[in-house]
């Protein structure tokens, strides 16, 4: 048994592949729509909402890296919440990461084919042929295993990170004080609905959890690699909410494609076609990430019983989850169809999957509280951001709608459950 552990040890994820796969997951397509977004809703004051969010990733980082480096789990916060608070919670928490999280795949690939779409003149009506393509890009990829996603992701997050120098590089010089006034044009109302939009920035750190048995070494890498994540993902997307307020002003939220108004601003005609670019190859990594993690989940997921069991097959550490992945692919089959019937709305999803997001937090916080040794520094940072959480549960407001029914369908699938026990018993 040693020598089958240490060579999976040595063949697991190291710290530069933990950094590429968390880079991509929290700061991921989101600064390719939120700095605009967020500046429409919030007008200047958005830059608190990405310090109030940055603040709050200090401690649900710090928290979910303690859980997944002394728990890995391929279940992640569901295995958690079954641990800490029993069955019904943990396929209530599975379910809205599964089925509410999985919201935001198809507005990642929508979002990269509009980049790519801009740069190169494509009829709008061909966006959904592109996103479409991107997905089942990742898609192939992971049915390779996580391990090969994780060396490509090396190489897809340093052209990520280069997006983000280039754009602030080439914009700064376009920045002027008078588009900081007024600084709150939409009221603390607006600031807060930016908060809950900036979640989607932050909200990568709980795919972590999902593939924390493919770390080679995980008490010492995950924290590390959270560490990392987190300085580099804060201060991009303060430096690209600076920009994109200073530079664009009040027409930051007119086009869907942000970075490359910020480039044209600064570097007409080349940097536009750098950045769409490469944002288009970013919007892979980032499906490349999730898919990876969306795939363990639900193998975990049918391991315990909260789906069927015939996508169980792949659950265990180094082992692919396809029938899983084939399941995570047909719900995001049906998102598309959602995103298309809306004319490729985005913000309706990005909340929907911020707000399964919020609710995943909540409960992630209160089983870490119950799992991790009391006093101790995760400890600590659960508490802070158990906190923090509820206040963003107020934040969400109506888009917890989608969280609430699918809490529902976990509790009548449990009652569904124990009735037909109970008649097999019987008979």
């Amino acid at each position: 048994m040693a020598e089958t552990t240490n060579a999976r040890t040595r063949s697991g994820l190291g710290l530069l592949q933990g950094v590429a796969l968390y880079v991509a997951s929290v700061l991921g397509t989101g600064l390719l729509v939120l700095p605009g977004l967020a500046s429409a809703t919030a007008g200047p004051a958005s830059l608190v909402a990405v310090v109030a969010v940055t603040l709050l990733a200090i401690p649900l980082a710090s928290a979910f890296a303690a859980l997944a480096s002394r728990y890995p789990d391929a279940g992640g916060v569901a295995s958690y919440a079954r641990r800490a608070l029993g069955a019904a919670a943990a396929r209530a928490t599975g379910y809205w990461f599964f089925f509410g999280v999985a919201a935001g795949g198809p507005v990642v690939a929508t979002l990269g084919a509009q980049y790519l779409s801009t740069i190169l003149g494509v009829d709008r009506a061909l966006i959904p042929v592109v996103a479409v393509a991107f997905f089942g890009v990742s898609f192939g990829v992971n049915l390779f295993g996580v391990r090969v996603a994780g060396w490509l992701q090396l190489l897809l997050t340093a052209l990520l990170l280069g997006v983000v120098v280039t754009v602030v590089a080439v914009s700064a010089p376009a920045v002027h004080p008078a588009n900081f006034t007024p600084f709150l044009p939409h009221g603390w109302a607006g600031v807060g609905t930016a908060v809950v939009m900036f979640v989607w920035a932050f909200s990568g750190w709980e795919v972590g959890t999902h593939i924390s048995g493919e770390f080679a070494e995980p008490r010492r890498v995950i924290p590390l690699a959270t560490a990392i994540t987190l300085l580099i993902s804060s201060g991009a997307y303060v430096a690209l909410q600076i920009v994109t307020v200073g530079a664009l002003g009040s027409a930051a939220g007119d086009g869907g494609v942000v970075l490359l108004d910020l480039a044209e601003r600064g570097a007409p005609g080349v940097a536009p076609i750098l950045v769409g670019t490469v944002a288009a190859i970013v919007a892979v990594g980032v499906l490349n990430v999730y898919l990876a993690a969306f795939a363990k989940l639900g193998a975990s997921l049918a391991l315990n019983g909260d789906l069927p069991r015939w996508f169980a097959r792949g659950a265990e550490d180094g082992q692919v989850p396809r029938r899983s992945l084939l399941l995570t692919g047909g719900i995001g089959a049906i998102y598309f169809v959602a995103l298309l019937v809306t004319d490729l709305d985005l913000q309706p999803f990005i909340l929907v999957h911020t707000a399964s997001m919020v609710a995943i937090y909540a409960v992630g916080m209160i089983a870490a509280l119950r799992i991790l040794a009391r006093g101790s520094a995760g400890w600590w940072m659960a508490l802070i951001a158990a906190a923090l959480s509820v206040g963003l549960l107020a934040l969400a407001g109506l888009s917890l709608v989608v969280p609430a029914l699918l809490g529902a369908a976990a509790a009548l699938i449990a009652a569904a459950q124990k009735v037909m026990k109970r008649f097999f018993t019987k008979n």
